[in-house]
């Protein structure tokens, strides 16, 4: 993008360092999810903690971890990103250093719970700082790496635990699945403090905290997820009627937001950005897949370890191949995600529908070797959960400003958390009220529960198709009202400001035709829109002057965000939009 009044700011050159930071950091708090399911036994045989006990370890963990990311993804906006990240990883490497050094399970139990809230704290930085340092296709390879990160993370967390409590034993193993965090935490810290952007200093007035809202949304977060947190391990005993006060501290949210936008202008979450179709129907999305794809974890580990008495190594190794996959097409993914758009995602839930049934239809003939015998299908359910995950995320946060990154990113992932919860307290009912009544059956239930989970997956699935065929319709019907075409004199006699320009291609300079061009002003809102002509001109007209983030998409071209200042009346702004074909070479990494 190329204008004489815009404000050009050029790449950060420790940005792929500040990546690696970022993905160590996201990768211990994800994989902290999982790893501590198989050594569960071993922290009840070494500190005599209870059921319940031992429910809270893994529960708490998502409960504090859910709580807090709205919130700390507004303080990283507002008071800095490299701040916030450093608090939270060092927050979260002492915590570890504690739940491994207690003494009983109250000590753990508070340990986590701390843990959670810290990990929750880093997560909005992680995509924060990706969305401030990244633009185009250069964000599209970032997000897939971190897409990578998840997938592998949820997947690996069993096989990890299970090889320390192989290489450590059984009665001080689960010690180390907190230890391990302590010294890469370290390095991550050091890493972090040279390589992370620094944090510019605030112009103007600082955005108040809301911490009113902060807290009508922490307690909404709490009332929904306990319930299906502590349904777990007793549905029937669950307190559901929390739901209830979720509902009513969520209302009281909105309309406290609403208040604070008409008094100060800076609530907590911007509304406006659920205005945003790429945003709203990406954190519907995720928070439907989460639901699935974290819920295939938990009962298939269960299956393999109780019903078929594998190890933790053993159900670890089992469940590797959709790690492997996931891992591959996430980075894939954030290559492709640029030129193919949203059927790369919809194709990816397919995979990953395709998968899990053929898994469960493996599962219905109980094979003697049930760990290779689902090796293959939870192969391919992992290639089509890594074209989802990340290309999802780019696609949600695409036309997000970079102010609101971090708070947007928190919404977008408590999406996910109460995805993951209500997937697992849905699966694990069906699961273990199946075993119930079969008096044992493992076969069956699992088929049971992954019934559940394929639903989830096509629930949505079927959010994706509506997304793409809405996309596709407002493409093919044009405006009643075409925007005059820049030079003409309609144009020069429109009053207001507005900006105008050309898009063209970087290779040859040719006009591209039909880009999609949005103005975003500093709050997040969606200020003007527009379909460039046949020739590539297009014209945008916000209602005042001031300082946009100019969005420019078109089919087969990288999307480019920059800035543009509009003064009072006509200003000028073209559009360079770079070809997305991966096979062209890649930017050189300095």
């Amino acid at each position: 993008m190329s204008a004489p009044d815009q404000d050009v700011q050029q790449p950060d050159r420790n940005r792929w360092r500040a990546l690696i930071v970022c993905l160590v950091a996201g990768f211990m708090t994800l994989l902290d999810v999982s790893i501590v399911n198989v050594a569960l036994p071993s922290m009840q045989r070494g500190l005599g903690a209870s059921s319940a006990e031992l429910s809270w370890v893994v529960s708490g963990y998502a409960l504090t971890f859910g709580l807090v990311l709205v919130s700390s993804g507004r303080l990283g906006d507002d008071r800095g990103r490299k701040k916030m990240f450093l608090i939270s990883l060092a927050l979260f490497t002492i915590t570890s250093a504690v739940a491994g050094f207690s003494v009983d399970p109250t000590m753990l139990v508070i340990a986590r719970l701390l843990q959670g809230a810290a990990g929750g704290m880093l997560n909005p930085q992680i995509i924060g700082v990706i969305q401030q340092l990244f633009t185009g296709r250069e964000r599209g390879r970032a997000f897939g790496l971190f897409g990578a990160v998840i997938g592998i993370s949820t997947a690996v967390g069993p096989l990890a635990g299970g090889a320390l409590l192989e290489w450590v034993g059984e009665a001080e193993g689960w010690r180390w699945v907190f230890y391990v965090n302590v010294p890469i935490g370290i390095v991550a810290l050091l890493l972090g403090l040279w390589w992370l952007p620094r944090d510019e200093a605030q112009v103007g007035e600082r955005r108040p905290l809301d911490v009113v809202g902060a807290v009508l949304l922490g307690g909404a977060v709490v009332a929904l997820m306990l319930p299906l947190v502590l349904s777990e391990q007793d549905v029937s005993g669950a307190p559901w009627w929390l739901i209830g006060v979720a509902v009513l501290l969520g209302l009281l949210f909105v309309a406290w937001e609403r208040r604070a936008k008409r008094t100060h202008g800076h609530p907590l979450v911007n509304f406006a950005l659920l205005r945003t179709r790429s945003y709203a129907m990406g954190t519907s999305l995720g928070l439907l897949y989460f639901a699935g794809f974290t819920s295939i974890f938990f009962v298939l580990t269960l299956f393999l370890q109780q019903g078929r008495g594998f190890t933790p190594l053993e159900a670890g190794l089992a469940l590797t191949p959709f790690a492997v996959g996931s891992a591959v097409s996430s980075a894939v993914g954030g290559r492709l995600i640029s030129r193919l758009g949203k059927p790369l995602i919809v194709g990816g839930l397919v995979t990953v529908v395709v998968g899990l049934v053929a898994t469960d239809i493996v599962l219905r003939f109980d094979p003697p070797d049930v760990g290779w015998a689902i090796a293959l299908p939870l192969l391919v359910a992992g290639v089509g959960g890594g074209f989802v995950i990340a290309p999802n995320q780019t696609l949600a946060l695409e036309e997000v400003p970079a102010r609101e990154g971090g708070t947007a990113a928190g919404v977008l992932q408590t999406g996910q958390r109460i995805g993951s919860a209500i997937g697992i307290s849905a699966v694990g009912a069906v699961f273990f009220g199946s075993l119930s009544s079969t008096r044992g059956d493992w076969s069956s239930s699992i088929s049971a529960g992954l019934v559940i989970t394929v639903g989830l997956v096509v629930l949505a699935l079927v959010v994706g198709v509506v997304d793409l065929l809405v996309g596709r319709r407002k493409k093919t019907v044009p405006d009643d009202e075409p925007e005059p075409a820049p030079g003409s004199v309609e144009a020069a006699e429109a009053a207001g400001p507005a900006v105008v320009g050309t898009v063209m291609r970087s290779e040859d300079g040719e006009p591209v035709p039909g880009a999609v061009l949005t103005l975003v002003d500093e709050a997040g809102h969606q200020a003007a829109r527009a379909e460039g002509g046949d020739d590539g001109s297009f014209r945008l007209q916000p209602d005042r002057p001031g300082t946009y983030q100019l969005v420019a998409r078109a089919e087969g071209r990288a999307p480019d965000v920059g800035r543009v200042s509009i003064s009072g009346s006509q200003s000028a702004a073209d559009v360079v939009l770079g070809p997305s074909a991966t096979e062209h070479a890649l930017p050189i990494i300095h």
